[in-house]
């Protein structure tokens, strides 16, 4: 993993994170209703947030996830990146034949562009996670970006300004595509989900989402 280094994998490994995360997943094919499902992927996820204050090289009060208000610099921060992705996944679906109110995943409506939620969901632990842990690790972001309002806390322009910067630059990283057989963007990675998506609709291919392998 990029954002990790041997010792922070040990203690990941050695804290339990990974192994209760493995156990919690092995529930998924027993799931019988969606409620279900949600539930595991609910603890998956709460585990893995709870893994942060060793992912993070740094003292975090980050105990649960808090959309809104966000009511700490980590709750804050997800929320804003996660709204970097939403937007950047909307454009590239833009590129497609695809319709944004049209969803798998979250409920659809006409007003509400959920598909750009689904497609997010793969790639915020590929770029808006790992652009928070290499935020916070080289002291890009600190507590004096941000002010205190009422029960949360609000990024500065300053702030948004270092964000932005380092998130176009994640946008252009690049990977091995496995099918293409060639590197490609992180932000052309999105589209790639969307053209899968496009070809499953057509009965050419079984959509299979990307999937992070190391």
């Amino acid at each position: 993993m990029a954002f990790t280094s041997i010792t922070t994998m040990s203690a990941l490994e050695n804290s339990g994170f990974m192994s209760q995360v493995q156990s919690l997943s092995r529930e998924i094919e027993e799931a019988q209703t969606i409620p279900a499902l949600m539930g595991i992927e609910g603890n998956i996820r709460k585990t893995y947030y709870q893994s942060w204050e060793i992912i993070i090289d740094r003292d975090i009060d980050f105990k649960k996830r808090v959309k809104r208000p966000p009511d700490n610099l980590i709750n804050t921060l997800i929320s804003y990146i996660n709204s970097l992705v939403y937007t950047t996944t909307l454009s590239e679906i833009y590129k497609t034949q695809l319709d944004p109110t049209l969803s798998f995943l979250h409920e659809p409506g006409t007003s509400r562009y959920s598909l750009s939620l689904d497609l997010s969901e793969i790639v915020k632990p590929l770029i808006a996670d790992r652009l928070i842990f290499s935020l916070l690790n080289k002291n890009q972001i600190q507590e004096k970006h941000f002010t205190q309002g009422l029960n949360f806390l609000h990024l500065e322009e300053k702030g948004s300004k270092i964000i932005l910067a380092e998130y176009h630059k994640y946008l252009k990283r690049t990977l091995q595509d496995k099918q293409l057989q060639r590197k490609v963007s992180y932000r052309y990675l999105i589209r790639l989900e969307a053209y899968k998506l496009i070809k499953h609709f057509l009965g050419e291919k079984e959509y299979q989402p990307f999937v992070m392998e190391w």
